[in-house]
């Protein structure tokens, strides 16, 4: 019983449960729009699991995400809440466009170059905000969607710059290829996907860094110290408005990681923006999904990337793509109230105990 109750007071249980619940209410929206939902279904899957082609794209398509995860989930764990991942991966993906389109480097030093540029620019948009909460007091919830706003305009003033924009278009010139991050052209011609690119790599290795520093290191004692109980921390002689900054900045240069990864691989080039991308607050739905746990956020990314990537192909059976965020949404809903699913088994176990 001991092992049945682990079970039940774990997190992958109801983010299983949340998504199979989010399945069924897509189907029954499906239902009621006139569409089969295994005809739905059967083209996702697929739409992923068919062609090696389309589970690389999957993979592209998860690595930005799984960074912007890796950044909301590091907060959530020491304490913050970075909804400006948004910000962060815009920035971010600035920096890199600039250093990968004005810079001539071989590509050794490069795509490096271009990497840290991206994570510097991530962790400083972070670090103002940071700066606002412990000087002034100004929540960053607040600051981080102000700051998600201002880097969008930002970027379109960027990429309207004469020194890096294309001729006749809205958007900048291509990266060099010495600042792209693909994979090499005999791989790509095998595999059939022009975007494939070791973003996927760099998102693995960074979550499992992140990983180690939350669980194995001083510093991440201090930072998830200071997240459980701030005055509490601060009287064990922890700096928490140190810890606060500290996390804030790691939160985004891990966004800003995302940027480049974006940027450097799949896109080659800034594109005026329309709107917002929305690859900061998928990250928000990676994180929860994944419950914070770098490794989950792997998992959890792979997941959205491969609902992503599927859901662009099912308007070729008529089936709109919106169902694809009628289903993430729910999934995000029920996992938000999880806790109510967790109380309720529980009681139902004890009382069968007793």
């Amino acid at each position: 019983m001991n092992k049945k109750k682990s079970i039940l007071q774990g997190n992958v249980l109801y983010t299983i449960i949340a998504i199979i619940i989010g399945f069924v209410i897509g189907a029954i929206f499906l239902v009621i729009a006139g569409i089969s939902p295994a005809v739905a279904y059967g083209k996702l899957i697929s739409s992923v699991f068919s062609k090696p082609k389309y589970l690389v794209y999957t993979l592209v398509y998860a690595a930005p995400i799984i960074l912007t995860g890796l950044s909301v989930a590091f907060s959530f764990r020491t304490g913050v809440f970075n909804i400006g991942a948004e910000g962060q991966f815009v920035v971010g993906s600035i920096a890199a466009t600039l250093v990968g389109v004005l810079v001539e480097l071989p590509a050794v030093i490069h795509v490096p170059l271009c990497i840290l540029a991206a994570m510097a620019a991530g962790a400083f948009w972070s670090f103002i905000c940071g700066l606002m909460k412990v000087k002034k007091g100004i929540h960053e919830v607040l600051s981080f969607i102000m700051f998600n706003w201002i880097a969008f305009y930002f970027s379109n003033f960027v990429v309207n710059l004469k020194s890096i924009k294309v001729e006749g278009g809205e958007a900048s010139r291509n990266l060099a290829d010495s600042a792209r991050i693909l994979f090499p052209a005999e791989w790509i011609a095998k595999i059939k996907c022009p975007d494939a690119n070791w973003g996927i790599v760099i998102a693995v290795v960074m979550a499992m860094a992140i990983w180690i520093i939350i669980e194995k290191t001083t510093l991440g004692y201090r930072l998830k110290a200071v997240g459980f109980n701030k005055h509490s921390a601060e009287y064990a002689g922890i700096d928490a408005n140190k810890s606060i900054l500290t996390a804030l900045c790691i939160s985004g240069a891990l966004a800003g990681l995302g940027g480049a990864v974006q940027i450097m691989g799949q896109s080659g080039r800034l594109v005026q923006f329309a709107g917002q991308e929305g690859y900061g607050f998928e990250g928000i739905s990676v994180a929860l999904i994944g419950s914070s746990n770098p490794i989950g956020c792997i998992f959890a990314g792979l997941f959205y990337g491969a609902m992503k990537f599927g859901g662009s192909k099912l308007n070729i059976v008529q089936v709109p793509s919106q169902i694809i965020s009628i289903i993430m949404g729910c999934v995000i809903i029920f996992i938000a109230i999880s806790h109510i699913f967790k109380y309720l088994l529980l009681k139902l176990t004890d009382k069968k105990e007793a």
